[in-house]
């Protein structure tokens, strides 16, 4: 009798995680034998609960907040993006037992925005907002696709300047305070701050986004976020939330654990 695969998202909370359904269904689309929970686990039972998870016969795992730091401090081995977000969500075990770590948000949502929603980046004007984790993992794909520019905007402007000097070898990148932009606009408006959930939004100018712009929020919810409300009163050609992003970073931890690659 052979075993089922097993794999996790790890996150606290992780109640409202669309994880293992979305997982589940990939698993019934490509035939695939596995089973994937999600488990609350707190930042201080993480590095525990991952060896217990591996040594129980469990073959990845995702992680999310506030656990994507310690998963790539946790990493025998880091891909590339993994290595330049500082920032791991997806953890696969390896034939020699070793554990490599990768970053799978930033393509996540490059392939939302480029394949699902027809968002051309090359030439872009692109603001996100947030200088924190979220913003590290998207950063370096997002410069692949070839922007006009990027500014990082965060309260603590010194966060967001040091965050763009980090990548300013890769493409036209800076950093500043929210003040700062008052007289510009912006092609595509990306919200990764946590606070729209909480009902907030760091505060923004009235003509911040170009016509036919799109407003993107990490974040998703069953409801709009306040972000993406604050998009559609602002005329935004497309104002999404993110669970296209959700979906495709699992397709492509899907892939890295099973080599195949599920249609989203």
């Amino acid at each position: 009798m052979t075993s089922t695969d097993r794999y996790a998202v790890f996150g606290h909370p992780i109640k409202h995680s669309k994880s293992p359904r979305i997982h589940t269904i990939f698993a019934e689309q490509t035939g695939q034998t596995l089973v994937y929970s999600a488990q609350d686990v707190p930042a201080e039972h993480f590095q525990a609960a991952v060896a217990q998870f591996f040594a129980g016969g469990g073959k990845g795992l995702n992680c999310t907040v506030p656990l994507k730091e310690l998963a790539w401090a946790y990493a025998d081995a880091k891909t590339e993006r993994a290595h330049t977000a500082k920032a791991v969500n997806t953890l696969a075990l390896q034939a020699d037992g070793s554990v490599l770590g990768d970053n799978t948000d930033g393509i996540g949502l490059v392939t939302d925005l480029t394949v699902n929603h027809g968002v051309t980046l090359a030439r872009c004007r692109i603001l996100i907002l947030g200088a924190g984790g979220a913003s590290r993992g998207i950063i370096t794909p997002i410069l692949e696709q070839s922007p006009t520019t990027i500014v990082i905007a965060n309260r603590t402007i010194a966060k967001a300047i040091d965050l763009a000097v980090e990548f300013q070898g890769k493409g036209c990148i800076e950093g500043c305070g929210f003040d700062d932009l008052k007289s510009k606009q912006f092609d595509l408006i990306i919200n990764a701050t946590s606070s729209s959930l909480s009902g907030q939004l760091p505060p923004l100018p009235d003509e911040l986004l170009a016509q036919n712009g799109v407003c993107y929020d990490l974040a998703y919810s069953n409801e709009a976020t306040v972000f993406v409300r604050w998009g559609q009163e602002k005329q935004a050609q497309k104002s999404l939330d993110g669970l296209g992003m959700l979906v495709e970073q699992a397709a492509e931890a899907f892939f890295i654990w099973r080599g195949i690659r599920p249609e989203t």
